[in-house]
């Protein structure tokens, strides 16, 4: 009879493994969701600079007792292209939504805003991403849901689509609106 070698075990026993995993990391409830630290704690300070021929916001804002939507976007971003119209349709539905220009040039972002038209109720820049860090952004676009006391309820990394609308940010900002 042969003998088995332990080295002639372990690779199915790695491989088994490697399987196990990929099957947990398949079924988790939202695999494409970012986790926030944030969540369910105040949003950092706004630390914002003007953006040309627009009315700016502060931590007041966060906190005037409306629900608001604050979203960082680029016009280098081309999910944020696609996530534009989405926001255009929940700032005509009267939805508030702070704009922060991530990162960004100013003449850019605003030709941006030009051609696709502007959903920021207020808006300011963030042009070396200071205020992104504190806040966790891992990039652009990343939308929160801020409650009426300046507390984030929500954030979502990557485009709005009209399903995030629907399944995420709907929810959220009703929540939002029971606090």
């Amino acid at each position: 009879m042969a003998k088995v070698s332990p080295l002639m075990i372990a690779p199915p026993l790695v491989f088994g493994a490697f399987v196990l995993l990929a099957a947990v990391g398949m079924f988790r409830e939202d695999p494409e969701a970012l986790p926030s630290a944030r969540a369910g704690q105040p949003a950092p300070p706004v630390v914002l600079t003007p953006f040309e021929g627009r009315e700016g916001f502060d931590d007041a804002t966060l906190r005037d007792g409306t629900v608001k939507l604050v979203n960082y976007w680029a016009s280098w971003c081309a999910p944020c292209r696609v996530e534009h119209p989405n926001l255009e349709a929940l700032a005509k539905e009267g939805i508030t939504i702070l704009g922060i220009n991530y990162k960004d040039d100013p003449a850019k972002a605003k030709a941006f805003l030009d051609e696709l038209g502007d959903p920021y109720t207020a808006i300011g820049r963030d042009a070396e991403g200071r205020m992104g860090l504190d806040w966790g952004v891992y990039g652009v676009p990343e939308t929160y849901v801020i409650d009426g006391k300046g507390t984030i309820l929500m954030r979502f990394a990557g485009p709005v689509t009209q399903r995030v609308i629907e399944e995420k940010l709907r929810p959220a900002m009703a929540e939002a609106a029971g606090n």
